[in-house]
């Protein structure tokens, strides 16, 4: 699922033929791509987490948006990713940047992760942030349970996508649990830890 199309659905991109394997000795080499529309409908049983990405632009303006293809990377150094829609309008301004933020959201937040999803001109419309050290290098939405602020560490095309690759500098827990918020079967639900028996 891509960044900007979490809630809105994107149109599909390509009718690529069904996906056969070569026949031959194990190993080979698959000859075609699944349709968009089958890995599409295979890929909403992934369960994602919902987060908000925040940077400025070049004139200082906040900018963000809503995405749920999110990953740690690497530990050593600590990388994160973030998948981005080429044909999102906040793509070229978060690829850019020279940092941004990746803010985890928990239930609470559904409203948060629509209207990030929503008209980029009103993306920041009445959204409280939070002032502090890091928000002079990105955005700092006051209301998240996790933000991880990052340098821009790479920047990799893969196929309609673009993976933002961020050296993270700054955790801040904001004293609740984090996460919790996931996109699975094409809409929100709630992750909960699983109680010990």
């Amino acid at each position: 699922m891509s960044a900007t199309s979490l809630l809105t659905g994107s149109a599909t991109r390509s009718t690529a033929t069904p996906a056969t394997l070569s026949s031959g000795t194990p190993g080979t080499v698959m000859s075609r791509d699944i349709p968009a529309h089958e890995f599409r409908a295979a890929m909403a049983s992934l369960a994602a987490p919902v987060t908000v990405v925040t940077c400025y632009d070049d004139t200082g303006s906040p900018r963000g948006l809503t995405a749920s293809a999110v990953s740690s990377l690497s530990l050593d150094p600590p990388l994160l990713l973030v998948c981005l829609d080429r044909g999102s309008r906040t793509h070229d301004v978060l690829t850019g940047a020279a940092a941004f933020t990746v803010h985890l959201l928990g239930p609470e937040n559904e409203s948060l992760a629509k209207k990030f999803a929503g008209p980029t001109a009103r993306r920041f419309e009445d959204v409280a942030l939070a002032t502090g050290p890091t928000s002079r290098h990105a955005p700092q939405l006051a209301d998240s349970a996790l933000r991880l602020t990052c340098a821009r560490h790479d920047v990799i095309e893969a196929g309609d996508h673009t993976i933002l690759v961020g050296r993270v500098a700054v955790a801040d827990y904001l004293g609740r649990p984090a996460g919790g918020l996931v996109w699975h079967h094409r809409g929100f639900a709630h992750a909960r830890p699983v109680e010990a028996r």
